[in-house]
């Protein structure tokens, strides 16, 4: 509980603007909720929420002390009072999670609440299985990254001991994760493999495609297989050796058939023509395969878990 007493200078407001000032993490909608239940009491008793101060008032606040932190990038999860999630499989220890197109998995320069992350921790938060400030409390953290316009599974750690294992899993390629494109025009052959490397420009943040070794340069091998192709267009089964930073999107558009919707590597003209703005690329299933033991997820091995693709029912809708 904290108590404060209304001095001259803050005379006047009404209550609500009062503690939304002291209490920037607070979501406006649990600020309205806390006054309607009375966990704010004005002089010892409930109160509604335009009650305008005076001086002398005390102010009884039954609210958790996270709240009067000041805002900063590892506690804005609070400010989400209904985290949106579209969770795929959740236990004591992971969460497997359906990202949307458009959201960021973590803050960058144009946006800091609303990242998968903080939905993440927000969710956790208010069911009560994690709070930052537990001691030696571990922090909720995603396994695997999809760029913002890229849809499907993320993996997401609630203990550091699934962090780890995953992580081990991730390296030793032991987790199979394969994405449904839509590539422009026809792969030769339709199945077979892309070898090359890559070497990121932070500045312009894009990837070149090389085909010999270079320096800074990663490998990148991506496997692929044509499922199916109306005119111009073929729905793509992807599989990744690596893990690239837009591994997918530039290897396609490197062997001359870019992905549609993509505005970094693809053809604007046929984007504007099917009016996508975003890649046609989701990641749609991953498989647990841990040939080595995994140790408390153990029990996830061989399991395997798909998501719907919405642009695959749009231009294949037989398709897979």
């Amino acid at each position: 509980m904290r108590e404060f007493t209304i001095g001259k200078n803050d005379a006047g407001q009404r209550l609500d603007r009062f503690l939304s000032k002291t209490m920037p993490l607070l979501p406006p909608a649990l600020l309205q909720k806390y006054i309607r239940i009375k966990r704010v009491k004005v002089n010892g008793k409930g109160s509604k929420r335009d009650v305008r101060l005076q001086p002398g008032d005390v102010l009884q606040l039954y609210i958790n002390d996270e709240f009067f932190d000041k805002p900063r990038e590892d506690n804005l999860f609070l400010t989400l009072f209904e985290p949106r999630l579209d969770i795929v499989y959740e236990d004591e220890n992971l969460m497997l999670l359906n990202k949307r197109p458009g959201l960021v998995v973590h803050a960058d320069e144009t946006e800091k609440v609303n990242t998968l992350i903080n939905h993440i921790q927000a969710y956790l938060y208010q069911k009560r299985e994690w709070n930052p400030r537990w001691e030696n409390a571990f922090t909720p953290a995603l396994c695997n990254r999809i760029d913002r316009n890229t849809g499907g599974i993320v993996m997401a750690a609630k203990n550091a001991e699934t962090l780890r294992i995953l992580n081990e899993k991730i390296r030793g390629r032991e987790i199979t994760k394969k994405y449904l494109c839509i590539t422009l025009g026809r792969m030769k052959p339709p199945a077979g493999k892309l070898s090359c490397f890559l070497l990121k420009d932070e500045g312009k943040k894009l990837v070149q495609v090389y085909h010999r070794p270079i320096p800074g340069g990663k490998t990148a091998e991506t496997l692929y297989e044509t499922l199916e192709s109306r005119g111009e267009l073929s729905l793509v089964e992807v599989e990744l050796l690596t893990g690239r930073t837009h591994q997918i999107r530039a290897s396609f558009a490197d062997a001359g058939h870019p992905l549609l919707g993509d505005g970094k590597y693809g053809r604007g003209d046929v984007n504007r023509r099917y009016g996508e703005t975003r890649q046609a690329l989701y990641s749609y299933c991953l498989r647990f395969d841990f040939p080595t033991d995994a140790g408390i997820l153990e029990y996830l091995k061989g399991r395997e878990f798909r998501v719907a693709v919405p642009f695959v029912e749009r231009y294949f809708p037989s398709g897979k």
